[in-house]
C-alpha cells in the first residue's frame, strides 16, 4: 500500500472542534492525505465567539517543526491562526529553508463571532514577513482589505466571497499576479459556519500535496467545503460545525 502525502498544519486549537487544528486534520484526511500538526495558539472559545487566545512559544514551535521535517517528507504546509509576531517571524524563517514545499495560508484575523485576533503590529508582520513566502493566501474580503492583499506581496490569492452578502451566490476568485485565473460561484447557504476557512485552505493544501495543480486544487477544495457546510451540524448554541467526513 502506497503511503499518502503528508500535510503539516500550523494553527490554533479550538476546543469546539469547529475550526483550527481539528478542522485542518479532518479536511486533510478526507482529501486523502495524512495530517501532522503544530499548535500555534490555545484559545478560550465556544460556538458563539472567541474569548481569548494564548500564543505559544515561537522557538518551541520551531523545534517541533524541525523534528517533524527531519523525519517525515512533507508535501504541503497549511498555516492558519498565527497569534504573534514572534510566531510569524519563526514560520517565515522556516519556510525560507523549504522553498520547494507549497504553502497555503488562511489569514485568520477575526473570529466568526467578530472578536479581532490580530492587532496592527501583527498585521504588519504578516504583510512583510509571511505573505512573501507563501504559495497561496485565502482571505475573505475584510482580511484582504486589512492586509492590503493586492499590493503584490503574494503571487496567488483566492479571494473568498463569504462576507459579500450582497450577492446571491458565494463567488470565489483566484488571482495570479493580479490577474483572474478562475472564478467559481456556489449557492449561498443560509446559516453561519465555524471553520469554513480552515476547511477550504486545508483541502487546497491536500490537493496540492496530492499533485493537483493549484487551479484544480482550489476547485476540488471549494466543492468539498460547500458539501461540508451543507451537512453542518448544530453542536452548540452558536455557529454550525461543518461535517468534513462523509
Amino acid at each position: 500500500m502506497q503511503n499518502p502525502p503528508v500535510v503539516l498544519s500550523f494553527s490554533g486549537h479550538d476546543p469546539t472542534g469547529g475550526a483550527g487544528i481539528q478542522a485542518d486534520h479532518e479536511a486533510i484526511i478526507a482529501m486523502g492525505c495524512h495530517a501532522v500538526s503544530i499548535i500555534t495558539c490555545l484559545t478560550v472559545q465556544d460556538t458563539h465567539n472567541v474569548a481569548s487566545i494564548k500564543p505559544l512559544d515561537a522557538e518551541y514551535i520551531l523545534q517541533q517543526a524541525r523534528k517533524l521535517l527531519a523525519d517525515i517528507k512533507i508535501s504541503a504546509f497549511k498555516i492558519g491562526l498565527v497569534g504573534s509576531c514572534d510566531i510569524v517571524i519563526a514560520l517565515a524563517s522556516l519556510l525560507k529553508q523549504y522553498p520547494q514545499i507549497p504553502v497555503v495560508f488562511d489569514p485568520v484575523l477575526a473570529a466568526g463571532g467578530g472578536t479581532s485576533l490580530a492587532k496592527s503590529e501583527l498585521l504588519h508582520c504578516i504583510q512583510t514577513q509571511l505573505l512573501p513566502v507563501v504559495t497561496l493566501v485565502t482571505p475573505n474580503v475584510p482580511e484582504a482589505q486589512a492586509l492590503s492583499i493586492f499590493d503584490g506581496a503574494c503571487e496567488n490569492i483566492l479571494l473568498t466571497g463569504t462576507h459579500n452578502e450582497s450577492t446571491k451566490d458565494v463567488i470565489n476568485i483566484l488571482y495570479r499576479g493580479g490577474k483572474v485565473l478562475s472564478a467559481l460561484s456556489w449557492s449561498r447557504l443560509p446559516d453561519v459556519y465555524h471553520g469554513s476557512g480552515c476547511t477550504l485552505a486545508s483541502a487546497i493544501a491536500a490537493g496540492v500535496a496530492n499533485g493537483l495543480s493549484l487551479i484544480d486544487s482550489v476547485e476540488v477544495a471549494q466543492q468539498y467545503t460547500w458539501d461540508s457546510l451543507s451537512q453542518a451540524r448544530k453542536v452548540g448554541g452558536g455557529q454550525l460545525i461543518p461535517l468534513r467526513s462523509f
